[in-house]
């Protein structure tokens, strides 16, 4: 079975582009990519990923595009096969993308409407070694969504682009992954939505920096400090200025992909957070709206 390797990038609609631009770049710690097609790209310092988020100006709020990783282009063509067999919407089959990054790749509905694509071969960023303290973002770790059959979508997620299950928490929320990391994508029910994009920092003092940093620019902390017990990772949850989550998070374990055997965790609020210091809860979150790009073929 071929599978996506890694996630690439998160794009958005938004209807405040300059708020957003602002936040990402002086609040949240990405750095902004030059580009001319109108678009804002912002990559994160720690990874070679040219960027990790596109922002595009509308005056309807939405996710356009969920990009991930396959190794190879034999990989790409791999993965488009699985999607069409398991019933995938196309978009546009593999070819050479057009666009900042380039590359081989194609597009796709999942079975929510979330319009997805899936490259390899893409033009390289800049990275370097974080340093303790400096408290921005390295990569991207993981993306979070809900669904009105969120058991359905597993299934497809596993058999259609090879994602495994690292854990569940009880039968409502599953943590999947696609290499060694412990989850880069879980799922939640309710109605066909984006929950949140979350960002590796190095360690849990550039977290808690991170959100000193975030404090001062007037962001307040929608729940945490905090840490899970499925990926026992260290969380902070905020929002955008067009109130889209994002999360820092710390020390996500890494599991043996091979045989890593999932866990079914009782759910309660000490699983929820090891600490239970924190702020706030999931209850102090945006409720899910179904997503206004759903079945909508990305405008670039």
């Amino acid at each position: 079975m071929a599978r996506v390797s890694e996630i690439r990038f998160v794009g958005y609609a938004v209807p405040d582009l300059d708020a957003e631009r602002r936040f990402y770049a002086e609040t949240w710690g990405l750095t902004e990519v030059p580009s001319d097609d109108g678009m804002a790209y912002f990559a994160a310092q720690g990874t070679d990923e040219k960027y990790v988020v596109r922002l595009r100006q509308d005056s309807l709020q939405r996710i356009d595009l969920i990009c991930w990783a396959a190794e190879t282009r034999t990989h790409v063509d791999a993965l488009f096969e699985q999607v069409q067999a398991h019933g995938g919407k196309i978009i546009a089959p593999p070819h050479e993308l057009e666009g900042l990054g380039g590359g081989y790749g194609f597009r796709f509905f999942d079975p929510n409407g979330f319009p997805l694509q899936i490259s390899a071969e893409v033009e390289r960023g800049t990275a370097r070694e974080l340093t303790r303290g400096e408290a921005i973002p390295v990569k991207i770790s993981h993306v979070v969504m809900h669904s009105p059959d969120h058991k359905a979508l597993v299934d497809w997620y596993a058999k259609a682009l090879g994602f495994r299950i690292s854990d569940w928490l009880g039968d409502f929320m599953c943590f999947m992954r696609c290499n060694a990391w412990h989850h880069r994508l879980a799922f939640l029910p309710g109605p066909p939505a984006f929950n949140h994009v979350a960002y590796d920092v190095l360690t849990i003092d550039d977290m808690m920096k991170g959100v000193a940093r975030l404090k001062k620019h007037d962001v307040d902390i929608k729940w945490g400090p905090g840490r899970h017990t499925a990926g026992n990772n260290t969380f902070s949850y905020f929002t955008t200025p067009n109130d889209n989550v994002v999360e820092y998070t710390s020390e996500l374990e890494q599991v043996d992909d091979e045989h890593h055997e999932h866990t079914v965790h009782v759910p309660s609020p000490e699983k929820m957070d090891q600490w239970g210091t924190g702020v706030g809860g999931p209850q102090t979150m945006p409720k899910p709206v179904a997503d206004a790009g759903l079945w909508q073929v990305p405008v670039a």
